[in-house]
């Protein structure tokens, strides 16, 4: 499926000034992202290093590209000279590593603490001690910001379990960042519920780009 201008003008539109949008182009071309660039969205979020290292050099330079998959210590340095937001910082030793990547490009790379929220085992993030290692160990590191918090609910069809999952990230975000964080949190299947429980950021594939084949 082409995207489509009208459905992603009433996703705009539904989400309003306090929310925002990160169209998720995994696997989608290069000229897939462009006409989704030409509406005017500039925020676009890949699962892979090298896809996304491919699409950065052959696209617009104003593109705000963001990292939401799990990213391997070894990989972060392809990306840190570029990236505008890595979504999932799920361990103490990748933020040093980033930390320790960023510094040599002069850059300072804002990051999400990604939390476990999910039921499933196989989904990554932290728990609730770790989130509170990782923020005081933060303050020390030079070239890297933790900005708020990614989470991503269970897959299951309970929109209540989906509900709570969200309200137990959303009180972590306000005991850590309270007022200020980023709340990464709701997908294109769940993101009306992550919104009513205090997301103000939604990542939103399929119903911008069509289902992946």
């Amino acid at each position: 499926m082409a995207v489509d201008a009208e459905i992603y003008k009433k996703m705009l539109k539904e989400l309003g000034a306090n929310v925002q949008l990160l169209a998720v182009s995994k696997t989608k071309t290069a000229a897939d992202i462009l006409a989704l660039y030409a509406l005017g969205q500039r925020d676009f979020g890949e699962n892979y290093v090298q896809e996304l290292v491919e699409k950065q050099q052959q696209l617009p330079a104003d593109i705000r590209w963001h990292f939401i998959g799990h990213l391997q210590s070894n990989k972060v340095r392809s990306i840190v000279p570029f990236v505008y937001l890595i979504h999932g910082v799920d361990s103490l030793r990748l933020l040093k590593e980033i930390d320790r990547q960023a510094a040599k490009t002069g850059r300072v790379v804002d990051v999400l603490l990604q939390v476990h929220i999910a039921r499933e085992e196989t989904k990554f993030g932290l728990d609730a001690a770790e989130v509170g290692e990782v923020m005081q160990a933060a303050p020390a590191m030079g070239a890297v910001r933790v900005r708020g918090l990614m989470g991503m609910a269970s897959n299951t069809e309970d929109a209540e379990a989906v509900r709570a999952e969200f309200r137990a990230l959303k009180d972590v975000l306000d005991h850590w960042f309270p007022g200020d964080g980023i709340l990464s949190m709701g997908m294109s299947g769940d993101y009306r519920i992550a919104i009513e429980e205090g997301s103000n950021m939604v990542r939103i594939g399929s119903l911008l780009f069509g289902a992946r084949g």
